[in-house]
């Protein structure tokens, strides 16, 4: 009797130990921690990946959001004076003061010129470029050098004609190809006027956009943006980068930020 009540306390002894185990290895991230630095497109600001950057850091990822100047909560800074230069530097400077290194640098929309610029300057803090739907400049191009033809000159009346001169107005509601619902709502409540300086002044790179780095650009395909359509034909030209298509909308962070959580944590 004794015996056998020795193997039973020693057989429960031992798968405790085994669910001990196992509801570590639960918690584990599917992937080792990450640094992540998330840039935005134009309108926005670092809150487009609230819900990105949540779902990163469930999975214990380091995530950086910073806002460019004039844009999200900080459009009381909006002036004539904000260049492409400015948007990169707002970038590089955080990679810096934070100490950031091994980066998975993301650029959105947008926000392909500013990931473009820190990259040249700061290629060993880098680890993996990736453009969602982004715009990739080259040595002396102007954000409104890669849109289409006539683009950029209807961009310029409209700054002309409602934006005082001084930025791009908020497109409506229909510029944006995402559901209508509360997620489109809060994020047509933030969006703020771009400054037309970043898309008027050139981009300064010492060598071409990406080059010695691993880049993954991913085209975003549901009711595809015109004015990325350019830089997705850059992307696929590239030699050595990985390109790849979604069938989801531009904007998809918004409505479904687990999709973009998904692509990054697949990077290499």
């Amino acid at each position: 009797m004794t015996a056998n009540r020795r193997t039973i306390l020693t057989s429960l002894s031992a798968l405790g130990a085994a669910a001990s185990l196992s509801g570590a290895a639960a918690q584990t991230s599917p992937t080792p921690p990450r640094t992540y630095l998330l840039v935005h497109g134009a309108y926005g600001g670092g809150w487009i990946w609230r819900d990105v950057a949540a779902g990163l850091r469930r999975q214990g990822h380091r995530v950086w959001t910073p806002t460019q100047t004039g844009l999200g909560e900080r459009s009381h800074l909006l002036s004539r004076q904000i260049t492409v230069e400015t948007h990169v530097q707002d970038v590089a400077r955080v990679i810096e003061m934070e100490d950031l290194r091994d980066v998975i640098l993301v650029g959105h929309s947008y926000g392909g010129m500013a990931v473009t610029g820190v990259a040249d300057r700061l290629t060993d803090r880098i680890r993996h470029i990736v453009y969602l739907d982004a715009l990739i400049p080259e040595n002396g191009d102007t954000a409104f050098a890669l849109l289409p033809p006539g683009m950029a000159d209807a961009r310029r009346k409209a700054v002309l004609d409602q934006g005082a001169g001084v930025a791009l107005p908020v497109p409506g509601p229909d510029a944006f190809p995402i559901p209508a619902g509360p997620a489109k709502d809060w994020f047509m409540q933030r969006l703020r006027p771009h400054p037309i300086g970043t898309y008027e002044s050139p981009m300064r790179l010492t060598k071409p956009a990406g080059a010695d780095l691993a880049v993954t650009y991913v085209a975003y395909t549901s009711q595809a943006l015109a004015s990325i359509e350019p830089s997705r034909q850059r992307a696929r030209a590239k030699p050595g980068w990985q390109y790849r298509e979604l069938a989801v909308p531009h904007d998809v962070e918004v409505p479904n930020p687990e999709i973009v959580v998904e692509v990054l944590t697949g990077v290499g």
